[in-house]
């Protein structure tokens, strides 16, 4: 497949037939034909609708391509069989992703993944040698499961339960209860407790970014340092105060330019990066 046929022909806004199901997404065209692409992977509880105008954003500061899409369970993409198993973030990492970035038609540049989708990303580098990636950033990731994690994954459900945020999501998801059950229902396993992803990191090759919110609910530095302790590739980390689970929503500034940087010495090599003038 011609890489940049593919993007190319790309509509602005679709749908992809990937592993059985109908993904919907969302292509922002690089600032040059030759640009790389950095390829979204959202939260527990995302989509490409909840990524709000970041997109955007980091279209203009890197000149990069930016292709966001919803997984199977998320936004209008196909719903999936609930309860989810407990390994779905590898099934998406080891079977789906790979299908997805052949299926666009990916040639080089970034995976950029928050959370749940931050998790993934970490799991497709460490088990694909992937020439195409030049790094990684991975916002609040979740690289073993912590407390805190189970505490407030445990409220948020009641909050689902028992107040508005259900018809908040709602806007975000076509089938809300599947995107959200599907998620909520795997972390409150109490086999849950066991999933560790940390054997990855050493096997990871490529420059990773790693940011983290100083008041993020659903996680601690611990996972900073577990980055720290088991990567042999460079690991550059950016802790970012007054923003918790969503800096790039809470903090996107600060956000924003640290990508920004890490994204120009990712892809230095590529001609078509361009990015914001000095």
């Amino acid at each position: 497949m011609n890489g940049t046929d593919s993007m190319t022909n790309l509509t602005p806004t679709g749908f992809l037939s990937v592993s059985g199901a109908s993904l919907e997404y969302k292509w922002l065209a690089p600032q040059s034909a030759e640009a790389p692409t950095i390829v979204m992977l959202h939260e527990g509880l995302g989509s490409v609708g909840l990524w709000g105008d970041f997109p955007e954003q980091l279209r203009e500061a890197t000149g990069a391509g930016i292709f966001v899409y919803s997984r199977a369970g998320y936004g209008q993409s196909s719903p999936v069989a609930l309860p989810r198993p407990l390994d779905y973030m590898h099934r998406e990492a080891l079977e789906v992703l790979p299908k997805l970035l052949d299926a666009i038609g990916f040639r080089r540049g970034l995976l950029l993944g928050h959370s749940d989708g931050a998790s993934i990303a970490t799991i497709y580098a460490g088990a694909h040698q992937d020439h195409r990636l030049n790094g990684l950033v991975l916002i609040a990731p979740h690289f073993i499961v912590e407390d805190i994690s189970v505490k407030s994954i445990a409220a948020i459900k009641t909050a689902y339960e028992t107040t508005d945020l259900k018809p908040k999501l709602a806007r975000w998801h076509k089938d809300v209860d599947n995107a959200f059950y599907g998620w909520n229902g795997a972390w409150l396993d109490p086999k849950f407790r066991d999933w560790d992803i940390s054997e990855y990191l050493a096997y990871i090759r490529v420059p990773v970014m790693v940011l983290q919110g100083v008041d993020d609910q659903y996680g601690t530095l611990r996972q900073v340092e577990i980055a720290q302790e088991e990567c042999y590739c460079p690991v550059d980390l950016k802790i970012i105060s007054g923003a918790g689970h969503s800096p790039h929503r809470e903090a996107p500034g600060a956000t924003l330019d640290a990508i920004e940087q890490f994204a120009k010495a990712a892809l230095r090599d590529d001609q078509g990066l361009q990015g914001r003038a000095a």
